[in-house]
């Protein structure tokens, strides 16, 4: 009931609590028409002035100065029912109006102008300066584009005022005049301490971060985009008061490469086309909206259904018809209204943008691929490789072409076999002769058709294919053809056993033969390849056998290995072309790898490299260096895997090898970039690999590349970026399609993700959603841990009532599965909320949950909990001594607080840092509680030294300041 004063002002608090959108805005509403029934003004003022917040930050902004003329009157009529604050606010949310009027064409220039010169009158009666009104005046100069520079001199040429608006707004619009008069670099030079965190407000740094999206993109500085789309996003997304940043947001991802990114946003927002109180943020949004939905249809995506306004179904031409009609109306209505063109020609400089990159930026998020015209998901092939060679139009040309390519070993004449395989199955196709027989080609075409099996692990196809081609070569008079299908078919998709016996006889006899052949004094250049290929099966069989029998391969095994890779290797240097065992070197350094012996694997790998070198192959040396990452990142040497993973790459785009596996190895990049300690690079690579899998097909290994991915971000203090990454794993879609404990390893992390932003609500919400999901695992300890910290998240939401429930769960699933690190952590976690409830009741349910954590923490046993029970001894003493302090029982908190210290010294180094915490609090409780400054003091000094002997700066810091208050209270 709102029926006294102290019950509205009760509710305008519960409501101050809500985010700012329609609930808040329509109890706002309803708060104003209760407060009028009071004679005494005091609570008109207050919901008045909530009203207008709700409005300005509800993109409401039509209303807001209707509002504002009420308070007025009540200014001028009862200022006494104004508190100190209340009449601050009266003054300063003239600029709001001023701002909102600019939003609205229908309002005349003039009622602007009007409005900011008596505002001016105002500032001047009340004794403020006037630095704030100059910044006004900018803002409708920035608007309108009359007068620009002259207003800009005269606002940044004053001095800040106390009515200013706050340093991360006026930043803000000091970089967007930079922006606007197309200097980019200083436009992010000044929003540097924005950006940065060193300034920020209610709405920075995320509004920033929209505007500097494109800049940092045309500049190349594509991991700060990425960061800043992320995180920038996640707080736009659904806010009504943000319709021009989400439409920022649009127009990067259509501009970086990312319309299924972009498509998503419009599905999450379709409510911003019917913002009708704030037209000019509209526009904004609308015209992010154009730029995505242009570059879809230009790109032949004309009839994809799309999401618009909300009421009936859109397609892409749908969608940018109507978006540019409204567009243009609302920015001519503009243009009209000021006097110039200035809103119509920033919106077509918008409009006229073309991606600044030359590939897709991946941006570490799981992205619905772009519907075809059809209704079929379009995956994005990768991006040509620069160094693509064309294809000859000409038949012989393109056969000669693929041929030429073919005998040297090169990559890149895949594509060059598919569009012969269409030219020969095409109707009409006549064999030319030039190219020699015709069943040649065909024997070409079934060999390579068993390549791309191979691909796919289709061993029926394989088989078939290669027989295929062995009839075919024998009717074309080729018996060295004859002899390397034989050998493939010998070795290939071959299982351990009696297959191999046959398959290993069948290779002797091939072997005898193509060895003769080879010895021939007439042998042709393409009977020798044939030899190496015969003997490069010979060591691929052998590879395949002892692969299968890791990590112990039986002697007689490895012999026959070593001994199949020696033979091939010494006939290779025999006859003038060691290049051509490159990749039977490599099954010998991979064997090694896998066996735990990486510095043999190493020497293997440098020697191939060095032979590729030597025989000017360059393409041969892809995959070594790709391997040879591996095993320097396996020896703990990251920095030199991410030089080869680097080559590998570079020499694969290089020479168009399509094959390469060019995910796999950002992915890996990624890894040894982490071990390297270098996030950022971490970050791009994991990105790129994650993008990738996914236009391969890949979803569960992009999926567990990007919980990878979240974890890095996470632990480089990103923790906003690595939610909006798990965030896009999480949903229906994706989650369908992950395995269950990759998708609880990202429900994990995305719940203490939440909770560390402190977002209680959803952090619980996923810890729930996860207890559900683990709680049938035989692994019981599992479901203790989320259980436990389900029951925390509970509580930091201010759901008692669940969170106890939540906590009773988890002590019973504790019986079964012990998890008493835990379950101890929660309890502590109990007792912190309970001392926050103050008095004696609240001090003995502390006391209670520490007493069952100590219950708890007495069954630790055996060695390996050595370290645990140290730092958990000495956590449940710390808080312990909060518990004794908050209720003011100082001598009980000490003795509490020296026991953690003393824990916490066991733990040598690894407790340095719980440590100086609980020093700290000790040396407050003597200081403040117990009168005791000088021994607090002393203390204090003492664990300052340590700190900094352990290089523990940051500790030393906050023990340095406590040191100072203690003294200064002391009087020195």
């Amino acid at each position: 009931m709102l029926d006294t004063p102290e019950a509205v002002f009760e509710a305008l608090r519960e409501n101050n609590e809500r985010p700012y959108g329609t609930p808040r805005t329509v109890t706002a509403e309803e708060l104003v028409e209760a407060a009028e029934q009071f004679e005494e003004k005091d609570v008109l003022v207050t919901a008045l002035l909530e009203l207008m917040s709700a409005y300005e930050y509800a993109a409401e902004h039509r209303k807001s100065p209707v509002v504002f003329a009420r308070i007025l009157t009540l200014w001028e009529e009862v200022p006494g029912s104004f508190s100190e604050w209340e009449a601050r606010q009266v003054l300063w949310r003239h600029k709001w109006v001023t701002t909102s009027l600019l939003q609205v064409p229908d309002v005349p220039l003039a009622t602007v102008d009007g409005w900011v010169g008596r505002m001016g009158d105002r500032y001047r009666a009340a004794g403020e300066g006037l630095q704030p009104v100059a910044a006004m005046r900018h803002r409708i100069a920035a608007h309108t584009g009359a007068d620009r520079e002259s207003a800009w001199d005269l606002w940044v040429t004053r001095p800040r005022e106390r009515l200013s608006d706050c340093l991360a707004c006026e930043t803000r619009h000091q970089g967007l005049h930079h922006l606007d008069a197309g200097d980019d670099e200083q436009a992010l030079r000044t929003w540097e301490p924005v950006l940065g965190g060193v300034q920020s407000c209610e709405e920075e740094p995320w509004v920033t971060q929209a505007h500097a999206l494109l800049p940092l993109l045309r500049l190349g500085r594509t991991d700060e985009a990425r960061s800043y789309h992320l995180t920038g996003y996640r707080h736009a997304r659904g806010r009504v008061g943000m319709a021009e940043e989400t439409g920022l947001h649009v127009e990067f991802c259509a501009l970086s490469g990312n319309e299924g990114r972009a498509l998503e946003i419009l599905a999450e927002n379709r409510a911003l086309f019917d913002t009708a109180g704030a037209p000019l943020s509209l526009l904004g949004f609308l015209t992010g909206v154009q730029v995505l939905t242009r570059r879809l249809v230009e790109q032949g995506y004309d009839t994809t259904p799309v999401a618009g306004p909300v009421g009936r179904t859109w397609t892409a031409r749908e969608l940018l018809d109507h978006v540019s009609e409204r567009g243009d109306a609302l920015a001519a209505a503009f243009d009209r209204r000021n006097g110039t063109g200035a809103v119509g020609e920033r919106r077509r400089a918008r409009l006229a943008r073309r991606p600044p990159l030359a590939e897709p930026l991946a941006l570490g998020l799981r992205t619905a691929a772009v519907p075809s015209p059809e209704g079929e998901p379009v995956v994005t092939a990768p991006p040509v490789a620069a160094s693509a060679r064309e294809v000859p139009e000409d038949f012989v040309e393109l056969v000669e072409k693929a041929r030429e390519l073919a005998d040297a070993g090169r990559p890149g004449d895949e594509e060059l076999w598919l569009r012969i395989a269409e030219r020969v199955g095409a109707d009409g196709h006549v064999h030319d002769a030039r190219l020699g027989p015709e069943e040649r080609l065909r024997g070409e075409l079934a060999e390579h058709r068993a390549f791309a099996a191979m691909e796919d692990e289709d061993k029926a196809a394989v088989k078939a294919a290669l027989a295929e081609a062995r009839e075919l070569f024998a009717l074309a008079g080729m018996p060295e053809r004859v002899l390397t299908a034989r050998a493939r078919l010998a070795s290939v998709g071959v299982e351990p056993g009696p297959e191999a016996d046959e398959g290993r006889a069948e290779l002797d006899t091939v072997l005898a033969e193509a060895r003769a052949l080879a010895d021939e004094g007439t042998a042709t250049t393409e009977v020798r390849r044939a030899y190496f290929v015969v003997l490069q099966c010979r060591a691929f069989l052998a590879h395949t056998e002892a692969m299968a029998a890791l990590p112990d391969v039986p002697a007689e095994l490895r012999e026959r290995f070593e001994a199949a890779v020696a033979e091939a290797v010494a006939e290779s240097e025999r006859l003038g072309a060691p290049e051509r065992t490159v990749n039977t070197r490599v099954y010998a350094a991979d064997i090694a790898a896998r066996s735990g012996d990486p510095e043999r694997a190493e020497r293997e790998l440098r020697n191939v490299l060095r032979v590729v070198e030597a025989a000017a192959t360059p393409w041969r040396a892809t995959r070594p260096r790709g391997l040879l990452g591996q095993v320097l990142l396996q020896q703990h040497r990251p920095e030199e895997a991410m030089e080869q993973f680097h080559g590998a790459l570079a020499s694969a785009a290089a020479h168009g090898d399509t094959a390469f596996p060019v995910a796999r190895t950002h992915a890996l990049l990624g890894h040894a970039a982490d071990h390297a300690g270098d996030p950022g690079a971490a970050v791009r690579h994991l990105s790129d690999g994650a993008s990738r899998l996914d236009r391969e097909g890949d979803a569960s290994g992009a999926a567990e590349l990007r919980v990878e991915l979240a974890d890095v971000l996470a632990r480089a203090d990103r923790q906003a970026d690595a939610v909006a990454v798990l965030e896009s794993l999480v949903t229906d879609e994706a989650a369908a399609g992950m395995d269950e404990r990759a998708l609880a390893q990202a429900r994990l992390l995305l719940a203490r993700g939440l909770r560390e932003l402190e977002e209680h609500r959803a952090s619980a919400e996923q810890f729930l959603l996860l207890a559900d999901a683990v709680e049938p695992w035989e692994e019981q300890f599992t479901h203790t841990l989320v259980a436990s910290e389900a029951a925390v998240a509970l509580l930091g939401a201010g759901n008692e009532d669940a969170a106890r429930s939540a906590y009773d769960r988890a002590v019973a699933s504790h019986a079964k599965g012990p998890n008493p690190h835990a379950v101890a952590e929660m309890m502590r976690d109990f007792a912190a909320y309970a001392v926050s409830a103050g008095g004696a009741e609240g001090l003995e349910d502390a006391l209670e949950h520490l007493r069952r954590a100590d219950e708890v923490l007495a069954a630790l046993t055996g060695d390996d909990e050595d370290v645990a029970r140290w730092y958990q001894s000495g956590a449940t003493h710390y808080q312990r001594g909060r518990a004794y302090a908050g209720a003011e029982r100082f001598p009980e908190a000490l003795a509490e607080l020296e026991l953690a210290i003393a824990a916490h010294e066991e733990g040598g180094p690894r407790g340095e840092a719980p440590r100086a915490e609980a020093v700290r609090v000790a040396a407050l409780v003597e200081a403040n509680g117990l009168g005791r400054p000088d021994a607090a003091l002393s203390r204090l000094r003492a664990a300052i030294n340590r700190c900094r002997e352990a290089g523990l700066d940051q500790a030393a810091g906050i023990l340095a300041r406590v040191r100072d208050e203690v003294s200064s209270r002391r009087g020195g």
